[in-house]
């Protein structure tokens, strides 16, 4: 199969980061959210990373106009009766992803294969919901997608070694590798990751230290490009919050219980980068 054009579900930093990617290499998007204010969102979030994309990567040619052509925002997910492979990115909400699978798997052609862009939620209950089981899989993209050229590929318990060939190539087209985990909440990376972030916060919350003491630690003992606190940022503290909710219901295990104080800034609205503010002030 061709991967002439790719549907893009969710149209967040992820999903713009991933119609971006797509886009630069050649490939048509069709890029579907809720509503118009949403896409409108979207249009600038890409115009700020095509351009952060041009300053890290000056030899790189990037024609906006261009790229912006190749993507089509819609609120219809009629239109992707036309995808010929689906990169999902919606909130790591169990509900919301039920119902739009089975959407996706209404309209999509039998074939088409549905990568799952999540960060904990289980690619074999996300395959139970659709008539393809086998050719539903994970794909953890990192974030600025454009920039990242390694992805997490999840192996459902259906997955079948021709969907996996699938998405290799897929991201051999975006100019990626991956690597294939099995399916276990929270994968490889996020298992880790998620912890120490979650951990670095009870460290402001307890006051051992500040965030930004936090990062430098990790930035100049580790070489770390950025901190624990940094990358939550970078993230967004609100799908932080999703994921070690998601890995502390699927373990039933205290060690992934959420910090208070992640809790509370998310329901103040501290974000992070896309507020403005997280652990650390953004402008």
């Amino acid at each position: 199969m061709e991967f002439t054009t790719a549907g893009v579900v969710g149209a967040g930093v992820m999903g713009v980061g991933v119609a971006q990617n797509l886009a630069q290499t050649g490939h048509r998007v069709v890029l579907v959210d809720l509503s118009e204010e949403i896409l409108d969102n979207a249009r600038k979030e890409l115009r700020n990373s095509l351009r952060a994309f041009a300053m890290f990567n000056r030899k790189a040619a990037v024609d906006p106009a261009e790229i912006f052509e190749k993507i089509e925002f819609t609120t219809d997910y009629e239109q992707l009766a036309k995808a010929d492979f689906v990169v999902e990115n919606v909130t790591e909400e169990w509900a919301i992803k039920e119902r739009v699978y089975k959407e996706l798997d209404r309209i999509c052609r039998p074939e088409v294969v549905f990568a799952v862009n999540t960060s904990a939620i289980s690619i074999t209950r996300v395959g139970s919901v659709t008539s393809r089981p086998e050719r539903v899989v994970g794909m953890h993209f990192m974030n600025p997608v454009p920039l990242k050229p390694m992805v997490e590929v999840i192996r459902g318990y259906h997955t079948t070694p021709e969907t996996i060939d699938t998405a290799r190539r897929f991201l051999a087209e975006l100019g990626k590798e991956c690597i294939v985990v099995e399916d276990v909440p929270g994968f490889v990376s996020n298992r880790v990751l998620m912890l120490t972030i979650n951990e670095a916060v009870f460290l402001v919350q307890d006051g051992v230290a500040p965030a930004a003491d936090i990062d430098r630690i990790f930035k100049t003992c580790f070489d770390h490009k950025m901190g624990p606190l940094e990358t939550a940022d970078l993230i967004g503290l609100d799908t932080i919050l999703k994921s070690v909710e998601v890995l502390y219901e699927s373990f039933n295990d205290d060690k992934y219980r959420p910090a208070p104080l992640l809790k509370k800034m998310v329901a103040a609205g501290l974000l992070g980068r896309k507020s403005g503010q997280g652990f650390h002030t953004y402008r």
